[in-house]
């Protein structure tokens, strides 16, 4: 069974989006007409399209498709729910799906980008503008992302993933942002600091390298939840998922020689497969495009090991240069480049014969290395002479040495442009990929992300501050000394935005997209958590041909036991609002749960984490049960100003009351 909906003048709407370049413009009014539709609407899982009905009588059988034909397009919506009933219940997960097809050849539509989304019924606005008008003023309002008239789930969202200077993750909703109050959804609580992450094609999870924990920490990014932390080998810091994401690479900067190399971990099992000593010093990691060998760089030792992954055995090691710093693959030339920053060299080699191709003399100070997209053109940064070099894979030669942001460290890349970051600079350098080439004059630009240059904010982890949009024409950019990130679209002058990371200190940034994916040609999927039990609209948008029209369908309620046990909240128990400077402060809080406010009592790891605005660095206490379901932990307050505290229990879930906090203002004691 796939769905279990009744069709009715109401909504689950389910809103789909085809914008392309043009503009939603006015729509036929037969478009949506319920008494005379020139379109063929069916609620059957097999049949073919029968003559239209009005959709408070549209039958829906259990398990069927809803389908829509009109102007030569069929658009076939199912939701799929991921319970082993086979019932779509509030609070269990579902796939949403549209296959759209050409009406008369049956063929589908590829490469249309859809998007969705879910929202209650509007009854009173269906009987005062009419089902039609009511219909495209829904999707109206849902295209502009209007603050406090967004959709219960926005299936062409995605969210940003903070990575914090302590042991957690927060997650941002970039849509959300009024008067510099951000939206942050929750917080994700590891084991210890993270250094690097990666994250596979469908964002569904992430992979938190923890030095200190000796484990990669994985993600849920679908319900944004910790659900394992995998031994990964002696000190794990980088981390690369091989192209066909079969294997989570990490690499162990470990001291002894025997501890020192890569780990491999099955990315579906989670299960550690093997490790392999490959040289001392840091490791960066490489694959050939069809994930038949690795390339692991060795710092210290002044080598690259090619690893047959097939076997999981080194089968060469190179010598490179004295001190490789970066690896990077070319789909293009089908080569790995390995830059040396104390030779100033760039090596080629083959991966076909696994043999040096060739050796590209540059300066010394290489470091960080990237290519775009194509395999085109790599860009080699250099922090000593604050420059960025452009080699030409077709060619393998330098064809630009170009100015960038002082001391640059970390590069991304557009479809249109290169994103160098500097750490002795605010300043980030934007290169147009189009302007580059023998012969050619680059273009380059620059805006400033936040007031001051990253090196200010001492430790940084090896993971990117530059996060690049799902859309491909913009970044966020984190500032980790402001304590914000910020968005940058291209073709502006400045950051359109930033979201300051209350409560945490920001270090790097990963955009998780949760917009519909097209998962084999013409069918657009994406999983979502459905909402509390009711009905909903559902609604769809195409653009050419334009085409709107919405759709009904009906969650059911989640089992009592469900209902009546509902996510821990806290309730705060203070005294007073305002404390004097220098004498003690102890929180007193309530955890209760489920509608009948039930004390939650035994819970042994709760703690208080709090800070002082503006400040971000933050301070945790352990809080002890002093009766049934009453928690205290006594706070240092020892500056004036506003605290704010949170609590927190890993046990209670990451979804432990994540919105509810307090505040507690200090005054000197003559003041108050």
């Amino acid at each position: 069974m796939n769905w279990n909906i009744k069709v009715t003048t109401g909504a689950l709407v389910v809103g789909v989006a085809l914008i392309g370049l043009g503009v939603l413009k006015t729509l036929p009014s037969d478009m949506l007409s319920e008494i005379a539709l020139p379109d063929t609407w069916t609620a059957n899982a097999s049949s073919p399209a029968k003559a239209a009905q009005p959709a408070s009588q549209a039958p829906v059988a259990a398990g069927a498709n809803q389908v829509l034909e009109r102007d030569g397009v069929s658009v076939a919506l199912q939701v799929r729910p991921l319970a082993a009933d086979g019932v779509l219940r509030e609070g269990e997960f579902a796939d949403v799906q549209f296959r759209l097809t050409d009406s008369a050849s049956g063929q589908p539509l590829a490469g249309v980008a859809p998007g969705a989304w879910l929202d209650p019924e509007t009854v009173a606005a269906d009987k005062a503008q009419g089902r039609e008008q009511s219909c495209k003023s829904r999707v109206g309002v849902f295209l502009k992302s209007s603050i406090g008239a967004r959709p219960m789930l926005d299936l062409n969202s995605y969210f940003l993933l903070v990575m914090n200077r302590d042991a957690s993750v927060s997650v941002v909703d970039p849509s959300v942002s009024v008067g510099g109050i951000t939206s942050t959804m929750t917080r994700i609580d590891i084991k210890q600091p993270p250094m690097d992450w990666t994250t596979p094609r469908d964002n569904k999870r992430v992979f938190v390298s923890m030095p200190a924990a000796g484990e990669i920490a994985v993600i849920d990014s679908e319900q944004f939840k910790l659900i394992d932390s995998v031994a990964a080998g002696n000190n794990p810091v980088r981390v690369a998922l091989q192209p066909d994401e079969r294997l989570l690479w990490v690499g162990n900067n470990a001291k002894s020689a025997a501890e020192s190399g890569v780990t491999v971990i099955d990315a579906r099992s989670l299960k550690p497969l093997k490790h392999l000593a490959t040289g001392a010093g840091h490791h960066e990691i490489a694959f050939s495009k069809d994930s038949r060998q690795a390339f692991v760089s060795n710092r210290d030792d002044g080598t690259v090991s090619i690893i047959d992954i097939a076997s999981l055995t080194v089968s060469k090691q190179l010598k490179t240069g004295s001190h490789p710093l970066s690896v990077a693959y070319s789909p293009l030339s089908q080569a790995v480049y390995v830059a040396d920053g104390k030779d100033g060299t760039v090596t080629v080699i083959d991966t076909a014969s696994l043999e040096v191709r060739r050796v590209i003399k540059l300066k010394q100070g290489l470091g960080p290395m990237s290519f775009s997209a194509d395999g085109r053109f790599a860009i080699v940064l250099n922090t000593l002479e604050n420059q960025a070099s452009v080699i030409d894979a077709a060619t393998n030669a330098l064809i630009h040495d170009l100015d960038v942001s002082a001391e640059p460290f970390q590069v991304v890349f557009t479809k249109a442009y290169a994103y160098i970051r500097g750490l002795a600079s605010a300043k980030v350098t934007m290169i147009n990929l189009a302007s580059l080439g023998e012969g050619r004059k680059p273009i380059t630009q620059g805006f400033e992300a936040g007031p001051q240059a990253p090196r200010l904010a001492g430790d940084l982890p090896l993971a990117s501050s530059l996060a690049v949009s799902r859309d491909d024409n913009a970044v966020f950019v984190v500032n980790p000394v402001d304590n914000t990130t910020y968005f940058y679209a291209e073709g502006m002058n400045a950051p359109m935005s930033g979201y300051p990371n209350r409560g945490q200190v920001a270090r790097a940034a990963l955009v998780i997209d949760r917009s519909l994916r097209e998962v084999e040609p013409g069918l657009y999927s994406a999983r979502v958590k459905l909402p509390v039990a009711g009905r909903f609209d559902v609604a769809f948008l195409l653009n050419q041909p334009n085409i709107i029209h919405c759709f009904t369908a009906l969650v059911e309620p989640g089992s009592n036991a469900a209902l009546n046990a509902g996510v821990p909240k806290v309730e705060f128990m203070l005294d007073k609002s305002i404390a004097d400077l220098g004498n003690p402060y102890v929180v007193r809080f309530r955890i209760v749960q489920g509608q009948q406010k039930a004390e939650r009592s035994g819970v042994k790891d709760v703690k208080v984490r709090y800070f002082r605005a503006p400040s971000s660095q933050t301070r945790t206490v352990a809080a002890r049960e002093v009766s049934s379901g009453v928690y205290e932990a006594p706070v240092t307050l020892d500056q004036n100003g506003a605290w704010y505290l949170h609590v927190r229990a890993a046990s209670l879930g990451a979804s432990f009351d994540d919105k509810t906090f307090a505040s507690v203002r200090v005054v000197p004691g003559a003041a108050h």
